[in-house]
């Protein structure tokens, strides 16, 4: 079986179910534990924090190329030292293997050594 960063996005139209409160469980085991969903387990997301500007939007245009090549985009809130990803499948308004595939590549694309030390 492959691992979810080796997965591919597939298209995801109206009428396809959004996953169930047990499948979101299963999900997030399957990637970091820093991943977190939203109190209507609409959305997952999770706050990478950097050491500064540069390294901040080199992640950023990592996961702009990323989302392209699997047509599945994620919302970026972006600080100084901070990129918040927040994954959603808007047109079934919940959550789709896509948002948990991206995740883990989000994941492959971090570097801890890029983290910022408190």
């Amino acid at each position: 079986m492959d691992t979810l960063e080796k997965k591919h996005c597939l298209p995801c139209e109206g009428g396809t179910r959004p996953k169930t409160p047990e499948q979101i469980q299963y999900s997030l085991k399957q990637i970091n534990t820093e991943w977190k969903t939203t109190s209507d387990q609409k959305q997952i997301f999770r706050d990478f924090r950097f050491k500064n500007y540069y390294q901040t939007m080199a992640f950023v245009n990592a996961i702009a190329w990323m989302a392209h090549y699997e047509n599945h985009h994620p919302d970026l809130e972006v600080g100084f030292n901070h990129c918040l990803v927040r994954y959603t499948t808007h047109a079934i308004d919940g959550l789709s293997d896509n948002d948990f595939i991206c995740a883990a590549k989000v994941d492959t694309l971090f570097q801890p050594s890029q983290e910022k030390k408190s």
